[in-house]
């Protein structure tokens, strides 16, 4: 007489893990569909900036607050820069200064293409992405 084998997993662990891979797939799908959304704010808490971070913040306000927001929350026309796509390890200090040059074709928001900036300087980049990463940090972005 042959004897039935044991599950290797319980049959409620196993609803226990369908059910958990279910709610991961539906966060992800909320996010990115927030995400692709252009969701335009976002609420940000300034902090105390050091002495270049708020010479940085002037150039921002004058360059880049229109359609990033005054503290870089983002507005209807461009995406937040305090957010964790924008964080280091996804977008370096490079980046920055790339968009700044080159400008960049849309790709993570639904704002369209963002332009080159040729009036920002190499050093006020410098400046608005010491500002923007202050902020970040702020944030709890790093």
């Amino acid at each position: 007489m042959a004897r039935k084998k044991k599950p290797a997993v319980s049959p409620t662990l196993q609803w226990i893990a369908l059910g958990a891979i279910v709610v991961g797939i539906a966060a992800v799908w909320v996010w990115f569909a927030q995400l692709r959304s252009g969701a335009s704010s976002v609420s940000v808490t300034m902090p105390e900036l050091s002495r270049s971070a708020k010479t940085g913040q002037g150039h921002f306000e004058a360059n880049c607050a229109l359609c990033h927001g005054a503290s870089g929350g983002g507005t209807d026309q461009g995406p937040p820069l305090v957010h964790k796509i924008y964080e280091l390890g996804h977008h370096s200090d490079g980046a920055f200064f790339l968009a700044v040059r080159r400008g960049v074709r849309q790709h993570h928001w639904t704002f369209g293409d963002m332009p080159a900036q040729p009036q920002v300087t190499r050093g006020q980049a410098a400046l608005i992405v010491e500002f923007v990463r202050e902020v970040q940090a702020a944030n709890g972005i790093y």
